[in-house]
């Protein structure tokens, strides 16, 4: 087997990993058991170790990813030698005739957790009214200029707190070529790719009832209770943005309220309430002249085991009790109570849009409203898009290893 150097020892992703030396490694059955020095260790698989060196035969050099059918394992497959090199990179034989080398900074990131989809993805910390005022706020000007520290400030806020801010984004703003886009899209291409519904990617919510805006109650002047957007979905949007392009009508301040908040209290404060909201199901329909999606669940839906709560809680869109019929009188008590809280003082926040304000929040978690306000009384305009969580957490992982100071990995 060859010892290389530990520059050229390609790892199954894109990026470059800090160089920690390996300590010890030795056979054990067929696992090969791993230390550094730092006192991280490691129990590896053979086929796992078989499938991850970059090799023809194993990970494709080119584009990173396995080449090895699992069919295609022989059940006898062993390991034969492992040693380190001088530089403490691993080395393995296989009973097939296949050896390789293993980056020992790319292991002891499998070591110490940090290859798990949650690792560098804030946790989240729920609020009340007394804990958060107001969105956290950043600097949209910063980054659209390409600061990526600010942005990463502004999506790790998003995540924590379920809701933030960008200050001072523009309606429009050039490129390269006298090019014009959104400021919308222009931040949101930063982040990723949007997600596409039947209002289009980027829509607006403006009080016309008509034409391309005769398919919400957003596009009116009434109030909207504390709810989170297309419970009709199977996997409703993850992240919410929305730009005030304009605003001079009075009233029609935006509601926050932190769902995950309500959840936490009905749980331990009001377990009928919360046992009739995680178990009653509802039919969510929308009702559009040319759409017509349905989907069925609790208003408090907590999925499958490791799945992102996500709350189904929007009336206009709420059309059929789907239960035994004793349990309505309950679904509809336990109903009131859930938009009651979601309005409480002590649970929502409330703040203008002012123009150039751009909040994004996360659509499952966080319930979102307004106040009612006079549509002749002036314009108030909003543009919108959805983002979906897989997007987010892939830009907070690129940018905090990019920009995190002494991060376990840097950057492609």
């Amino acid at each position: 087997m060859t010892r290389p150097a530990p520059a050229t020892v390609p790892t199954p992703d894109f990026y470059h990993y800090r160089w920690i030396p390996l300590s010890t490694a030795s056979i054990d059955g067929d696992f090969v058991k791993l230390t550094w020095g730092d006192g991280s260790s490691l129990s590896a698989y053979s086929w796992w170790l078989r499938e991850s060196i970059v090799a023809d035969g194993a990970t494709d050099p080119t584009t990173r990813e396995g080449t090895i059918d699992p069919a295609d394992f022989d059940d006898s497959l062993s390991i034969t030698g492992v040693q380190l090199n001088a530089a403490g990179a691993l080395l393995v034989g296989f009973s097939d005739g296949f050896a390789g080398t293993l980056h020992p900074g790319w292991l002891h990131h499998v070591a110490t957790g940090r290859h798990r989809p949650e690792a560098v993805i804030p946790a989240a910390a729920i609020w009340t009214a007394e804990q958060l005022a107001a969105p956290p706020t950043f600097d949209g000007a910063a980054v659209l200029a390409g600061d990526g520290d600010e942005l990463l400030s502004f999506l790790e806020a998003m995540v924590i707190h379920g809701l933030a801010r960008l200050s001072d984004v523009p309606a429009r703003l050039s490129e390269p070529g006298n090019r014009e886009i959104e400021g919308l899209v222009a931040v949101t291409d930063l982040i990723g790719v949007r997600r596409d519904t039947n209002f289009g990617p980027v829509w607006s919510v403006k009080a016309e009832i008509s034409g391309d805006f005769e398919n919400s109650t957003a596009n009116t002047g009434l109030r909207l209770g504390p709810h989170a957007d297309l419970p009709t979905r199977e996997i409703p949007p993850g992240f919410q943005f929305l730009h005030c392009v304009a605003n001079t009508v009075g009233g029609g301040w935006s509601r926050m309220t932190d769902g995950a908040a309500l959840v936490a209290h009905l749980e331990a404060e009001e377990p009928d309430t919360y046992d009739a909201l995680t178990s009653l199901d509802w039919v969510f329909f929308n009702r559009s002249r040319d759409h017509d999606h349905r989907w069925v669940g609790p208003m408090i839906d907590h999925g499958a085991p490791g799945s992102p709560l996500t709350i189904r809680a929007f009336y206009p869109v709420r059309g059929f009790p789907a239960m035994d019929p004793d349990d309505i009188p309950r679904a509809y008590r336990a109903a009131k109570r859930f938009h009651q809280l979601g309005a409480d003082p002590r649970f929502q926040i409330g703040y203008p849009f002012r123009p150039g304000d751009l909040v994004g929040f996360d659509n499952r978690r966080m319930l979102h409203g307004r106040d009612a306000f006079d549509p002749g009384g002036g314009t108030r305009h909003l543009r919108g898009t959805y983002v979906d969580h897989d997007e987010v957490y892939s830009r907070i992982r690129v940018l905090a290893r990019a920009h995190t100071p002494n991060s376990q990995e840097v950057g492609p």
